[in-house]
């Protein structure tokens, strides 16, 4: 799926014990991650979580919007906003079930 990518709006709480999708509701991500928000830092976490838990490659994810604060716009490549969306969904429920 060359030459195709989706945005994802994400809210982040760092400084949090454990990586944790909290919601996915209204096309925004809210994800505790376990890192602090010194030097990227947390930056890094969430995009090492989303990479491994989605199965996207982390070159194919980038900060486009909001580096330095919470709410974050990612752009994907190689990958179809029905796709991701989907992938996200799972995860969500995988993450409900290991509560």
């Amino acid at each position: 799926m060359k030459g195709i990518f989706a945005r994802l709006e994400v809210q982040i709480q760092p400084g949090a014990s454990k990586n944790k999708i909290i919601s996915f509701e209204n096309n925004i991500l809210k994800m505790k991650i376990a890192a602090p928000p010194i030097e990227g830092k947390a930056n890094q976490k969430l995009l090492d979580f989303l990479s491994a838990n989605l199965d996207i490659a982390k070159s194919n994810i980038k900060i486009k919007v909001g580096l330095t604060g919470k709410r974050k716009m990612l752009e994907i490549s190689d990958i179809s906003l029905e796709e991701l969306r989907r992938r996200l969904e799972s995860l969500v429920v995988l993450q409900c079930l290991q509560r």
